[in-house]
């Protein structure tokens, strides 16, 4: 760990990322598909797959429906035929991805086109068992399933650049570093104070306050650049970013 607790590597340049972003490849895609523009979605798709089984069982449906309506959905979505139909006035994935939803609740489960995992489809990896112990553990009980929808995305944007930030810092050699500032990201009261940091870091208290600051930097940087995977155009992320917060906050 270099004493001076630097931030690991400079920033991407954001009109190089924007240009790069995997909803933007799925609508550049148009009406013509390509492995490029399904890997994309998919893995969009494996970042975001929980606010959609978080939706599904705050509407009442049990751990077993939801699992397979989860998986079923995603199925659906990834469907070669169904790209056709992502447009770009659809604007943002979040939005995309539960309107897709009701879509197909309404339209293919309610026709009893059940789905069952290992069958014609290729599913792809989703933790919906692990998924069912975050459910529980989400403080969302009392919200309607669209709510619980937002509040989830929300948070999984959050951790997604928690865990980016995470692996450049330990790609870096300062896995220690970034555990210990991970709590100061919240502003949390009760994280541990600066001068104790310090001492566990062997720094100085001062250091430790910089590198606080280069990590809220690198946050917010990078925060930008997770939303920007999910909305059609750069004029969008300040406006989904403030969606964000509300949810979270909501």
């Amino acid at each position: 760990m270099q004493p001076n607790g630097q931030n690991p590597g400079p920033a991407p340049d954001p009109a190089h990322w924007f240009n790069t972003t995997h909803w933007s490849v799925v609508l550049a895609a148009g009406q013509d598909a390509t492995p490029q523009t399904s890997d994309a979605l998919e893995r969009l798709c494996g970042t975001y797959w929980f606010p959609i089984f978080a939706y599904l069982r705050r509407s009442g449906h049990e751990f077993p429906d939801a699992q397979d309506l989860t998986q079923g959905f995603f199925a659906h979505l990834l469907e070669k035929d169904r790209l056709r139909s992502v447009h770009p006035a659809k604007g943002k994935f979040r939005s995309f991805l539960i309107a897709s939803l009701k879509h197909f609740l309404a339209n293919e489960w309610d026709k009893r086109q059940t789905l069952k995992r290992g069958g014609q489809f290729t599913f792809i990896p989703l933790d919906v068992e692990n998924g069912e112990t975050r459910y529980h553990l989400e403080p969302f009980h009392e919200l309607t399933p669209d709510k619980a929808f937002e509040r989830t995305w929300a948070l999984a944007v959050l951790d997604a650049v928690r865990r980016r930030l995470q692996d450049e810092y330990t790609a870096d050699g300062k896995a220690e570093l970034f555990e210990t500032l991970q709590p100061y990201l919240s502003g949390d009261k009760g994280a541990t104070p600066y001068v104790e940091a310090a001492s566990q870091l062997g720094l100085t208290e001062s250091a430790v306050k910089m590198a606080v600051l280069r990590l809220r930097r690198r946050f917010g940087e990078s925060l930008r650049q997770e939303i920007a995977q999910t909305v059609a155009e750069p004029s969008e992320i300040d406006e989904e970013i403030r969606c964000l917060f509300a949810a979270v906050s909501g």
